[in-house]
């Protein structure tokens, strides 16, 4: 499955693309209050600002607005990541700048990295797929940042590793909030997230920011 397959009566794909937006804004804040299966399309549609017909003109089903949701994260994800990491760059500098810019990104997507962690199981095995898929771009993205920044000095299955724990700690600020925060503030997480990174790698902290 892909969002082209979500079917929609509408042929503007502007329009859809507007509407679906909406869409997306308004179930996250649902999905966050009473969780998917607890929220009516009713429901959706009045958050999203139009009627209940209107919402069946660009979505078939409940299941295809959380579809949506999902895939508009990790669409954020990429876009940040690919406009704020050099990914050819060759310094440590520019492995602390990915895992700053992306913690970034978490935190202000915190409410819909809980909606995706808590739901995505309810997508069809398709879609599950396709959203899995889009999760190992993201962490693919962040691998080729540690192996420019640190060439040859990890086995590719460290490297993946490396990248995957980097992933998950950046997402665990959003879905953990109830607890880190009560003790991090989204900086002090991150500093203290990233000097235990380049701990771990041997690596020196000395003049990183």
């Amino acid at each position: 499955m892909t969002k082209k397959q979500v079917p929609s009566s509408i042929k503007d794909e502007a329009l859809v693309e507007k509407r679906r937006k909406q869409m997306v804004k308004g179930a996250v804040s649902l999905f966050t209050e009473k969780g998917f299966h607890k929220t009516t399309t009713r429901e959706i549609a009045k958050a999203s600002g139009f009627s209940i017909g209107t919402l069946y003109e660009y979505i078939r089903k409940k299941e295809d607005v959380l579809f949506l949701v999902c895939d508009s994260i990790y669409e954020r994800v990429k876009e940040r990541m690919e406009s704020s990491i050099d990914q050819n760059e060759t310094s440590v500098d520019n492995l602390v700048c990915a895992v700053r810019s992306y913690f970034s990104l978490m935190d202000d997507m915190q409410d819909e990295v809980v909606v995706m962690y808590q739901e995505v199981k309810s997508l069809s095995k398709d879609a599950q797929d396709y959203v899995l898929r889009k999760e190992r771009d993201m962490v693919a993205m962040l691998e080729k940042v540690i192996i420019n920044s640190l060439p040859g000095q990890l086995p590719e299955g460290d490297t993946a590793l490396v990248a995957n724990n980097i992933f998950v700690q950046g997402q665990m600020w959003g879905f953990r909030r109830w607890m880190l925060q009560r003790t991090f503030t989204l900086e002090s997480y991150t500093d203290r997230q990233i000097h235990l990174l380049l701990q771990g790698l041997n690596v020196q902290e000395k003049n990183l920011s």
